[in-house]
């Protein structure tokens, strides 16, 4: 199944392929980015993509990291997934952070994130004066334990 998402490109994304799945199977789209820009150890950008969307109403798309550049140069996008609402009209940018050690070169053109489309189920608070009781309770971070040092 396939849901249509209308893509304008910008000029500054001229002459670059529009997110596209790398493999049949493949969850995300790869995205390119349309600058060149160094990112330093420790430092932040929001990489141009030159690209703006319509995502259609109860979907939502979600800025993913590459694998690959995680394991290898620790590029990654700090907000994991960043989300781009239904309706927002702007530049869809890629945050990414150089967890690494070395500066990141990135040039225009260079997959730089995975973008996946994703439905949204909006909620509707039902205020209560107390919660159904559960076998967790009000366990917090490691309650459920999985390692030998938590």
């Amino acid at each position: 199944m396939s849901i249509s998402v209308q893509v304008k490109r910008l000029p500054h994304g001229a002459g670059l392929p529009l997110p596209a799945y790398a493999t049949s199977g493949a969850a995300g789209m790869d995205v390119v980015s349309a600058e060149s820009v160094t990112i330093a150890p420790g430092a932040r950008h929001a990489v141009a993509t030159g690209l703006a969307m319509a995502i259609p109403a109860g979907y939502e798309i979600q800025v993913r990291p590459r694998s690959g550049l995680a394991l290898k140069h620790g590029i990654s996008v700090p907000n994991t997934p960043g989300t781009i609402d239904s309706d927002y009209r702007g530049e869809l940018k890629v945050i990414l952070i150089n967890l690494g050690t070395d500066p990141f070169v990135i040039a225009r053109g260079d997959r730089v994130a995975q973008l996946v489309l994703a439905p949204v189920v909006q909620a509707a608070w039902d205020e209560v004066a107390e919660l159904d009781a559960t076998e967790r309770g009000a366990g917090g971070f490691g309650s459920t334990g999985g390692h030998a040092r938590l």
